[in-house]
């Protein structure tokens, strides 16, 4: 069983932008996100199960306004829907256990990082810094942090 899971008591904690990110698809307005601008070492975890998404040396600056990587950290904690709302057809993201809505990918990432641009609102993620990480028992994942 994992130990990340999608936790009514975190659920309760969140603010309201949070929840209708994470819980009703949301999205917060382009330019917005309190982690756009982040350039510290570490990784972005799920706000409501904690599960690792992505990593910063996988984070660019892609200028759509919203937190930009190039690949999860671990792909067994994204899952991938299509998305049919506003008469598009998209690619959702949403975190595999706390099934969170993140964002969505798009096709059009760095060619020489894979071509993905995984789209996501910082309403939706927790940043733990490198420093923590250890402490916050995601020691597993320092080899993939590299200094910004």
């Amino acid at each position: 069983m994992s130990k990340y899971v999608k936790d009514p008591a975190v659920i309760a904690t969140l603010t309201e932008e949070q929840r209708w990110v994470t819980q009703d698809s949301g999205t917060e307005r382009a330019g917005t996100g309190a982690l756009l601008g982040n350039k510290e070492p570490g990784i972005y975890v799920d706000i409501v199960s904690g599960e690792p998404l992505f990593a910063s040396s996988d984070k660019y600056e892609s200028g759509c306004g919203w937190p930009s990587f190039t690949k999860p950290i671990e792909s067994a904690h994204i899952a991938e829907l299509t998305d049919r709302s506003y008469g598009m057809v998209r690619t959702e993201v949403r975190s595999t256990h706390g099934d969170s809505h993140l964002g969505h990918v798009f096709p059009d990432g760095p060619p020489d990082r894979g071509g993905l641009r995984y789209c996501i609102n910082s309403a939706s993620l927790r940043f733990v810094h490198r420093d923590d990480m250890q402490a916050e028992g995601y020691g597993d994942y320092l080899n993939q942090v590299e200094d910004i």
